[in-house]
Protein backbone atom coordinates (compact mmCIF):
# COMPACT_ATOMS: atom_id res chain seq x y z
CA UNK A 1 0.00 0.00 0.00
CA UNK A 2 1.35 3.42 -0.95
CA UNK A 3 2.29 5.72 1.91
CA UNK A 4 -0.34 8.37 2.51
CA UNK A 5 1.04 11.94 2.59
CA UNK A 6 1.08 13.61 5.97
CA UNK A 7 -1.18 16.56 6.68
CA UNK A 8 1.90 18.79 6.59
CA UNK A 9 2.81 17.45 3.15
CA UNK A 10 -0.71 18.21 1.93
CA UNK A 11 -0.42 21.91 2.75
CA UNK A 12 -0.19 24.31 -0.16
CA UNK A 13 3.10 26.08 -0.68
CA UNK A 14 1.51 29.40 0.27
CA UNK A 15 -0.02 27.97 3.41
CA UNK A 16 3.26 26.42 4.46
CA UNK A 17 5.12 29.70 3.89
CA UNK A 18 2.64 31.59 6.08
CA UNK A 19 2.89 29.00 8.84
CA UNK A 20 6.68 28.86 8.66
CA UNK A 21 6.90 32.66 8.78
CA UNK A 22 4.59 32.80 11.79
CA UNK A 23 6.54 30.15 13.68
CA UNK A 24 9.83 31.86 12.87
CA UNK A 25 8.41 35.08 14.31
CA UNK A 26 7.40 33.22 17.47
CA UNK A 27 10.94 31.89 17.77
CA UNK A 28 12.40 35.36 17.25
CA UNK A 29 10.18 37.08 19.81
CA UNK A 30 9.87 34.37 22.46
CA UNK A 31 12.99 35.25 24.42
CA UNK A 32 14.71 32.64 26.54
CA UNK A 33 13.45 29.13 25.86
CA UNK A 34 16.41 27.25 27.28
CA UNK A 35 14.14 25.51 29.78
CA UNK A 36 12.63 23.38 27.03
CA UNK A 37 13.99 20.55 24.94
CA UNK A 38 13.49 20.72 21.17
CA UNK A 39 10.32 18.59 21.14
CA UNK A 40 8.95 20.46 24.15
CA UNK A 41 9.53 23.80 22.44
CA UNK A 42 7.68 22.48 19.37
CA UNK A 43 4.61 22.20 21.60
CA UNK A 44 5.09 25.52 23.38
CA UNK A 45 5.57 27.47 20.16
CA UNK A 46 2.30 25.98 18.87
CA UNK A 47 0.51 27.22 21.98
CA UNK A 48 1.97 30.68 21.40
CA UNK A 49 1.19 30.56 17.69
CA UNK A 50 -2.43 29.61 18.41
CA UNK A 51 -3.06 32.16 21.15
CA UNK A 52 -0.57 34.97 20.34
CA UNK A 53 0.27 34.80 24.05
CA UNK A 54 3.95 34.59 24.90
CA UNK A 55 3.12 33.83 28.55
CA UNK A 56 2.92 30.18 27.52
CA UNK A 57 6.72 30.34 27.29
CA UNK A 58 7.26 29.59 30.95
CA UNK A 59 3.72 28.70 31.99
CA UNK A 60 3.89 25.43 30.03
CA UNK A 61 5.37 22.64 32.12
CA UNK A 62 6.36 19.08 31.23
CA UNK A 63 6.85 15.84 33.08
CA UNK A 64 10.23 14.53 31.81
CA UNK A 65 8.58 11.61 29.99
CA UNK A 66 5.56 13.53 28.69
CA UNK A 67 6.43 13.96 25.01
CA UNK A 68 7.75 10.41 24.49
CA UNK A 69 4.69 9.05 26.33
CA UNK A 70 2.36 11.06 24.11
CA UNK A 71 4.04 9.88 20.93
CA UNK A 72 4.03 6.28 22.15
CA UNK A 73 0.28 6.60 22.72
CA UNK A 74 -0.50 8.24 19.37
CA UNK A 75 1.44 5.92 17.06
CA UNK A 76 -0.51 2.73 17.84
CA UNK A 77 -3.80 4.64 17.91
CA UNK A 78 -4.51 4.79 21.64
CA UNK A 79 -7.82 6.46 22.58
CA UNK A 80 -8.04 10.19 23.22
CA UNK A 81 -10.53 11.53 25.76
CA UNK A 82 -11.15 15.29 25.94
CA UNK A 83 -13.38 17.08 28.39
CA UNK A 84 -15.45 19.13 25.92
CA UNK A 85 -16.73 18.80 22.39
CA UNK A 86 -15.04 22.07 21.39
CA UNK A 87 -11.64 20.38 21.68
CA UNK A 88 -12.72 17.33 19.71
CA UNK A 89 -14.22 19.53 16.99
CA UNK A 90 -10.98 21.49 16.69
CA UNK A 91 -8.81 18.46 15.99
CA UNK A 92 -7.71 17.50 12.49
CA UNK A 93 -9.63 14.39 11.49
CA UNK A 94 -6.98 13.56 8.91
CA UNK A 95 -4.21 13.68 11.50
CA UNK A 96 -6.19 11.49 13.91
CA UNK A 97 -7.14 9.05 11.16
CA UNK A 98 -3.52 8.71 10.08
CA UNK A 99 -2.84 6.90 13.36
CA UNK A 100 -6.31 5.48 13.98
CA UNK A 101 -6.82 7.68 17.04
CA UNK A 102 -10.45 7.99 18.13
CA UNK A 103 -11.28 11.15 20.06
CA UNK A 104 -14.26 11.20 22.40
CA UNK A 105 -15.94 13.86 24.53
CA UNK A 106 -18.83 12.99 26.84
CA UNK A 107 -19.80 16.28 28.44
CA UNK A 108 -22.80 16.48 26.11
CA UNK A 109 -23.86 12.88 26.70
CA UNK A 110 -27.41 12.92 28.15
CA UNK A 111 -26.33 10.19 30.57
CA UNK A 112 -23.78 12.57 32.11
CA UNK A 113 -26.47 15.14 32.82
CA UNK A 114 -28.88 12.51 34.16
CA UNK A 115 -26.27 11.11 36.52
CA UNK A 116 -25.26 14.57 37.70
CA UNK A 117 -28.87 15.38 38.56
CA UNK A 118 -29.39 12.06 40.31
CA UNK A 119 -26.09 11.85 42.17
CA UNK A 120 -25.06 15.47 42.53
CA UNK A 121 -21.78 16.92 41.34
CA UNK A 122 -21.12 18.10 37.81
CA UNK A 123 -21.63 16.82 34.29
CA UNK A 124 -17.85 16.93 33.87
CA UNK A 125 -17.35 14.45 36.72
CA UNK A 126 -19.98 12.12 35.30
CA UNK A 127 -18.49 12.45 31.80
CA UNK A 128 -15.21 11.16 33.21
CA UNK A 129 -17.07 8.27 34.87
CA UNK A 130 -18.70 7.34 31.56
CA UNK A 131 -15.35 7.52 29.79
CA UNK A 132 -13.77 5.27 32.41
CA UNK A 133 -16.53 2.70 31.98
CA UNK A 134 -15.96 2.75 28.21
CA UNK A 135 -12.19 2.29 28.54
CA UNK A 136 -11.47 5.74 27.13
CA UNK A 137 -9.01 6.85 29.82
CA UNK A 138 -6.27 4.41 28.81
CA UNK A 139 -4.59 6.61 26.18
CA UNK A 140 -4.31 10.39 26.23
CA UNK A 141 -6.61 12.40 28.48
CA UNK A 142 -6.80 16.14 27.78
CA UNK A 143 -8.67 18.67 29.93
CA UNK A 144 -8.93 22.28 28.77
CA UNK A 145 -12.01 23.58 30.50
CA UNK A 146 -13.43 21.84 33.55
CA UNK A 147 -11.29 21.61 36.71
CA UNK A 148 -13.85 19.15 38.10
CA UNK A 149 -13.13 16.84 35.16
CA UNK A 150 -9.40 17.05 35.83
CA UNK A 151 -9.89 16.30 39.51
CA UNK A 152 -12.15 13.37 38.65
CA UNK A 153 -9.41 11.94 36.44
CA UNK A 154 -6.80 12.51 39.15
CA UNK A 155 -8.94 10.68 41.72
CA UNK A 156 -9.17 7.68 39.43
CA UNK A 157 -5.42 7.75 38.86
CA UNK A 158 -4.79 7.92 42.61
CA UNK A 159 -7.21 5.04 43.26
CA UNK A 160 -5.65 2.90 40.53
CA UNK A 161 -8.83 2.96 38.46
CA UNK A 162 -7.25 4.75 35.48
CA UNK A 163 -3.74 4.95 34.06
CA UNK A 164 -3.64 7.32 31.07
CA UNK A 165 -0.45 7.22 29.06
CA UNK A 166 -0.42 11.03 29.04
CA UNK A 167 -2.45 13.65 30.91
CA UNK A 168 -2.77 17.13 29.40
CA UNK A 169 -3.93 19.47 32.16
CA UNK A 170 -4.90 22.93 30.92
CA UNK A 171 -8.19 23.92 32.58
CA UNK A 172 -8.96 27.61 32.27
CA UNK A 173 -10.69 29.91 34.71
CA UNK A 174 -10.85 31.42 38.18
CA UNK A 175 -12.46 28.68 40.27
CA UNK A 176 -10.12 25.77 41.05
CA UNK A 177 -8.37 25.79 37.65
CA UNK A 178 -4.92 26.66 38.99
CA UNK A 179 -5.34 24.39 42.00
CA UNK A 180 -6.40 21.38 39.90
CA UNK A 181 -3.46 21.94 37.57
CA UNK A 182 -1.08 22.04 40.55
CA UNK A 183 -2.49 18.69 41.67
CA UNK A 184 -1.93 17.23 38.20
CA UNK A 185 1.70 18.35 38.24
CA UNK A 186 2.25 17.07 41.78
CA UNK A 187 1.29 13.48 40.96
CA UNK A 188 3.95 11.34 39.31
CA UNK A 189 1.99 8.22 38.37
CA UNK A 190 1.15 9.54 34.92
CA UNK A 191 3.27 11.78 32.64
CA UNK A 192 1.70 15.19 32.16
CA UNK A 193 1.82 18.41 30.17
CA UNK A 194 0.29 21.39 31.96
CA UNK A 195 -0.07 25.16 31.93
CA UNK A 196 0.50 26.60 35.38
CA UNK A 197 -2.01 29.07 36.75
CA UNK A 198 -5.35 30.15 35.31
CA UNK A 199 -4.52 30.12 31.62
CA UNK A 200 -5.56 27.22 29.43
CA UNK A 201 -8.67 26.37 27.45
CA UNK A 202 -9.68 24.55 24.31
CA UNK A 203 -7.32 26.35 21.85
CA UNK A 204 -4.13 25.54 23.80
CA UNK A 205 -5.18 21.91 24.22
CA UNK A 206 -5.93 21.59 20.51
CA UNK A 207 -2.58 23.21 19.70
CA UNK A 208 -0.78 20.84 22.05
CA UNK A 209 -2.44 17.77 20.52
CA UNK A 210 -1.76 18.94 16.98
CA UNK A 211 1.89 19.49 17.87
CA UNK A 212 2.11 15.95 19.24
CA UNK A 213 0.41 14.57 16.14
CA UNK A 214 2.82 16.46 13.93
CA UNK A 215 5.84 15.17 15.87
CA UNK A 216 4.44 11.67 15.48
CA UNK A 217 4.10 12.22 11.72
CA UNK A 218 7.66 13.46 11.48
CA UNK A 219 9.05 10.49 13.36
CA UNK A 220 10.21 12.42 16.41
CA UNK A 221 11.62 10.12 19.10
Amino acid sequence: MARQPSVTEQQTASGRRIEDTSLAQVDAEAGDRSGYSGPQWALVRRLIHTTADFDFNGLTRFHPEAVPAGLAAIRPGAPLFVDVEMIRAGLSTRRLDRFGVRATARMGDPAAAERARAQGGTRAEQAVALAAEAGELDGIVAVGNAPTALRAVLRRIEDGEAAPRLLIAMPVGFVAAAEATDEAMAQQRVPWIATAGRKGGSPPVVACLHALLRLAEEGEA
